[in-house]
């Protein structure tokens, strides 16, 4: 993996982690105490190269603070479960809580990193509250989880357990409906989604805000992620004639989506979704000339192509042997924001304890690859960006390549 040379070129390219992880590096010891981070994330199925590059990102930080000492007298060690089963093809609800009251019954484990989707989120939380174990997720974005509405059912202990690196649907949904309404100038617009939390809550919030900026919704439809056609639903969406479609969903759904969307819907029509269709498999399972064409959001900044994250990018490839994508990026910064608080904890020579944890990430002020990452108190980050990507293909880099086949556009109107 790492060699401490690769690793302090990393700290020296990139202050954020420089100032975070220092520049001493010592062997582990053999006395050191071990402290467990669990990372939940669908490694098999339908999400499984997105989820293995978030994987990585996570794991990336974990052993630079081990290498680089920044824990004094413990050992970071992850605790990594697969919350898809091949029964679901993708993320599995019934799973995530089985991998999350694993997490509670092990008491060296005092923070987590995931889940990845939101579904998964909404499974863990009440047990990872009850449990009084914090966990960060990269990735995850239904705001049902972090909304004070619903807090006696996901926040039933009464504090902050599910923070983010990345923001919420709340203004991912509503920022591609305002980029439908004022750059693409979508007049009408179709909307789908996967049956999932993730994907009925990002398409819902999209709808409310297509409505009041004027757009006419000519229809709904939720597809069953395990079914092989959707000719049926497209065909009728075709005599609709809308300007525009908008999907909620992940890939399981969306895969077979914009293949089969590719020749019976107009090949000008704007075609989207949000950041379950930036993804490896939009690329490798999908490919061109299905793909070409189709918007996409993540909820947060985009920075695999950010002259200061280079350094980051370089060691990741040539450490796991592919690109990150921004999520990888978030997932690092997630293990970041879990290593401040830990070392703080121990250097103010306080016991590292679930709950002292928790509060740690809390009140915590971390300098990452994103710049600067906080909390409300209800767990959701501070900053609110959310990027626009379109898939064009750019026959100067593999057809997989994740950051160059996802053009960047840029930040998506707020208003």
């Amino acid at each position: 993996m790492l060699t401490r040379r690769s690793a302090g070129k990393l700290f020296a390219g990139a202050a954020a982690s420089t100032t975070l992880l220092g520049a001493g590096f010592r062997p582990a010891l053999a006395a050191d105490k071990v402290i467990k981070i669990g990372i939940d994330l669908p490694l098999t199925g339908a999400d499984a190269e997105g989820a293995m590059r978030i994987k990585n990102g996570a794991l990336l930080a974990i052993q630079q603070a081990n290498d680089a000492g920044t824990i004094k007298g413990y050992k970071l060690v992850p605790f990594v479960l697969n919350d898809a089963t091949a029964t679901a093809g993708q993320y599995d609800p019934a799973q995530a809580a089985t991998n999350a009251r694993a997490f509670v019954a092990d008491p060296s484990v005092v923070a987590a990193i995931g889940p990845e989707m939101s579904g998964a989120g909404k499974a863990m939380a009440p047990i990872l509250s009850e449990g009084d174990l914090a966990t960060i997720t990269p990735a995850s974005t239904n705001p049902d989880i972090t909304s004070p509405k619903f807090a006696a059912e996901f926040d039933p202990s009464g504090k902050a357990i599910y923070f983010r690196t990345v923001t919420t649907d709340a203004y991912q949904g509503p920022a591609m409906a305002n980029y439908y309404a004022d750059v693409l100038k979508v007049k009408s617009v179709y909307v789908l989604d996967d049956s999932g939390a993730y994907g009925v809550g990002i398409a819902d919030t999209f709808e409310a805000r297509a409505k009041e900026k004027g757009i006419q919704v000519l229809g709904r439809d939720r597809l069953d992620p395990k079914e092989a056609d959707y000719t049926v639903v497209l065909t009728k969406i075709k005599a609709k004639n809308p300007d525009g479609l908008y999907y909620g969903g992940v890939m399981l759904a969306g895969t077979k989506l914009v293949k089969q969307a590719y020749g019976i819907l107009p090949a000008a029509m704007p075609k989207g979704g949000g950041d379950g269709l930036l993804d490896p498999e939009m690329l490798t399972a999908v490919g061109f000339p299905a793909a070409e064409g189709w918007y996409c959001t993540i909820a947060a900044p985009h920075l695999t192509e950010d002259p200061k994250v280079q350094p980051f990018v370089q060691l990741y490839k040539t450490t796991y042997n592919m690109l990150p994508d921004d999520y990888a990026i978030t997932a690092y910064d997630a293990g970041l924001v879990i290593v401040n608080a830990i070392a703080g904890l121990v250097n103010a020579g306080k016991p590292v304890t679930r709950a002292a944890v928790r509060d740690a990430i809390q009140s915590s002020t971390t300098q990452t690859l994103q710049g600067t990452v906080q909390f409300d108190k209800y767990g959701d980050i501070v900053n609110r960006t959310v990027s626009v990507f379109q898939v064009v293909k750019n026959t100067a880099y593999p057809l997989d390549d994740i950051i160059h086949q996802f053009k960047y556009i840029g930040v998506a109107p707020t208003s």
